[in-house]
C-alpha cells in the first residue's frame, strides 16, 4: 500500500511526517528503520505520526519513532513540525494545539512569524522519574566510562537527558563520549547526550547525541535540558539563546515546578509517496 507523507525539518533535526489520520498506516520496527535509512529509504533522524486523539481533552496523538525503529517520549524539534504540519495539511486551523504524546499532553502556538512555540512541560529532577540509577537527587552526578570520569547534570523533559559542561562543543568528544553515555547501564531507557557552552548569561552553544540516533543537527528537547541544568548551576538567565548547528532556537525557563517554553522554525521540504 502506498504511503503519503512530508520530509520537513526543524534547524536540521529532519523528518518523516506521516498522516495517519486520513490514510491506514501500520509500523514496526523494521519499516521505520526502512523509511529512516538515507540509502535505501526517505532518510530521517525520526518519524513522526499523526493520529486522532485518544480523547476529547487534545486533538491529536503525537507518536515518534527513531531511525532505529524504538518508540520515544518527546521529541521538541519534532513538535514544531507537527503543529505546522497539521496545518498545512488542513487537518486543523488552531494556532494553539493540544497533543497527546507517551510523556503527556504537549501544547503547541503558532506563532504569527510562522515559527512555533511548545510548552514542554515541567523539567523532572528526580533519577527515578528520569530514569537513572542514583541513590538521591544531586545537582551533579560522575559517572566512570571508558572516556574516564564524566561529571553531567540529569534530567527528564519527558525524554531522559545528562548535560555535560565543555569548553568548547566544537571540539568536545561527542562521537566518543556520547555513545559511552546514551548506553551506560545507569540509564536503564539510554539517555540524550547534551554537551553544553556558555557563551554568557543569555546565551549558548549545544551538541546533542541522540539516543537511537547519533548526534543530529539541533535536539529542541536537549536545548531545554541544556538550558535548565544551566539554570540550576546559576549560569543563565530566565531566555536563553542556544546555537546549534542548525541554528538557533530560544529558551524560557522561570525555574523549578515552571514549564519550560521553546520557540524555533519548522520547515517543509518535500511531499512524497513510498511503498514502505
Amino acid at each position: 500500500m502506498a504511503l503519503r507523507f512530508s520530509k520537513m525539518h526543524g534547524l536540521g533535526n529532519d523528518f518523516v511526517v506521516i498522516d495517519g489520520v486520513r490514510q491506514q498506516v501500520a509500523l514496526d520496527p523494521a519499516t521505520v528503520r526502512r523509511l529512516a535509512d538515507r540509502h535505501t529509504g526517505i532518510g530521517c533522524d525520526q518519524l513522526l505520526l499523526v493520529e486522532p486523539p485518544p480523547d476529547t481533552s487534545v486533538d491529536f496523538r503525537y507518536r515518534i519513532f527513531n531511525a532505529d525503529g524504538g518508540e520515544v517520549e518527546q521529541c521538541g524539534n519534532g513538535a514544531r513540525c507537527f503543529a505546522r504540519f497539521v496545518r498545512d495539511q488542513g487537518l486543523s486551523d488552531k494556532t494553539v494545539l493540544r497533543v497527546a504524546t507517551q510523556a503527556g499532553v504537549l501544547e503547541l502556538c503558532v506563532e504569527t512569524d510562522g515559527q512555533v512555540t511548545v510548552d514542554m512541560g515541567v523539567p523532572e529532577f528526580e533519577p527515578a522519574r528520569i530514569p537513572f540509577a542514583a541513590a538521591a537527587r544531586e545537582p551533579s552526578y560522575r559517572l566512570d566510562t571508558d572516556h574516564g570520569e564524566v561529571t553531567f547534570g540529569a534530567v527528564s523533559l519527558g525524554n531522559p537527558h545528562a548535560v555535560l559542561l565543555v569548553d568548547d562543543p566544537g571540539t568536545a568528544p561527542v562521537a566518543t563520549l556520547g555513545p559511552l553515555l546514551e548506553s551506560h547501564p545507569s540509564f536503564p531507557r539510554r539517555v540524550n547526550v547534551g554537551f553544553l557552552g556558555v557563551v554568557d548569561r543569555g546565551h549558548a552553544r549545544l551538541r546533542v547525541f541522540e539516543r537511537g540516533v547519533g548526534e543530529t543537527r539541533a535536539c529542541g528537547s536537549g536545548a531545554c535540558a541544556a538550558v535548565v541544568i544551566g539554570r540550576q548551576q546559576g549560569l543563565f538567565d530566565t531566555r536563553v539563546a542556544v546555537d546549534l548547528e542548525g541554528g538557533r532556537l530560544v529558551i524560557s525557563w522561570p525555574g523549578e515546578g515552571e514549564s519550560v517554553r521553546m520557540t524555533g522554525p519548522a520547515t517543509h521540504v518535500f511531499e512524497g509517496v513510498i511503498e514502505p
